[in-house]
């Protein structure tokens, strides 16, 4: 069970921004721009760039390098007094603290920031302060735009090791609050994933194990439904593969599908997510991953498969 005091702190305002380690930067540039519909900021050539999806100046951090994996989880607090209050709650749990320097803020487009590992190892920045575009944001081809700004860039999924200790820690040092748990068997693997929201998205964060990179996958989500299907399209139509088809979520209830990045790892686009209301949201275990869909594309190639010889069977 977690502390009373992870229901009282304040604690993170939002995911603000991911930080992506990886090895083919073009690639990334036409998924950022072409699939996903965000604006490239920030390019610094061989160095890497930015992407923007609201009026944060930018939500993410491409940079060379050969894990393409995720290299950093940004959280947002609101000034430096609250950054120092989680500082001290890490400190005083053990865990070990890096301060960021100047340069390293102005990187990140923050005012201060400082480093840390989650229980799993997943490394994590938090920052005060960030920067904000003087332009409002216009996709070209995700014409409705993308929830965003107070709720955060969307969510993300990485791995854990220990579900309990990694809840733990997310509550009483980062004061995310439990939104819910989805626990069964989907296609003879077992799924136990914890969700954990830091504002009025469902989920800014979750975790499982089983993973080969410290990333499952990363969400977006837009105002209008047939975006995810324009966006399907796009990304069907690009050569891309699909990891699981459209379906909807029981717990947020997402409108969306899968697909893998030029790095190997998953990203969800979604729609229609719902928002909790902490006084009277209650986390509940879920049975069953999709209400309907989010189907792995091969086991539908094999459906097709044995409906086809059964048809021939009786021809």
């Amino acid at each position: 069970m977690l502390g009373t005091e992870a229901k009282q702190m304040s604690g993170v305002l939002q995911l603000g921004y991911l930080v992506f380690e990886v090895s083919d930067l073009a690639a990334w540039k036409d998924f950022g721009t072409k699939i996903l519909g965000l604006h490239i900021v920030g390019d610094q050539g061989n160095r890497g760039f930015g992407l923007r999806m609201d009026q944060h100046f930018q939500r993410f951090f491409i940079e060379p390098g050969p894990a393409d994996d995720l290299a950093a989880v940004g959280w947002e607090v609101d000034g430096p007094v609250a950054l120092e209050a989680v500082v001290d709650r890490l400190k005083a749990g053990g865990h070990q603290v890096t301060r960021g320097t100047a340069e390293d803020a102005a990187r990140r487009n923050v005012d201060a920031l400082v480093r840390f590992e989650d229980p799993a190892g997943n490394p994590c920045e938090l920052y005060h302060g960030p920067k904000l575009a003087g332009e409002s944001f216009v996709s070209e081809v995700a014409r409705s735009g993308f929830v965003a700004d107070e709720q955060g860039l969307g969510h993300v999924v990485v791995v854990s090791k220990n579900a309990e200790e990694h809840e733990a820690f997310y509550a009483n040092m980062l004061g995310l609050k439990l939104s819910d748990y989805i626990r069964c068997e989907y296609f003879g693997h077992k799924i136990d994933v914890t969700f954990m929201h830091a504002n009025s998205r469902h989920h800014s964060f979750a975790f499982g194990d089983g993973r080969d990179k410290r990333i499952h996958h990363f969400m977006v989500q837009v105002h209008a439904m047939d975006d995810v299907g324009l966006c399907y399209d796009r990304f069907l139509f690009s050569g891309g593969m699909v990891h699981q088809t459209l379906g909807r979520h029981p717990n947020d209830k997402m409108f969306s599908f899968y697909g893998y990045t030029p790095s190997g790892f998953h990203f969800e686009f979604g729609y229609g997510g719902v928002e909790v209301d902490d006084e009277t949201w209650e986390p509940t275990t879920h049975g069953i991953v999709s209400e309907w869909g989010h189907h792995p594309p091969q086991l539908l190639t094999k459906a097709y498969r044995r409906a086809k010889q059964e048809r021939d069977k009786q021809d």
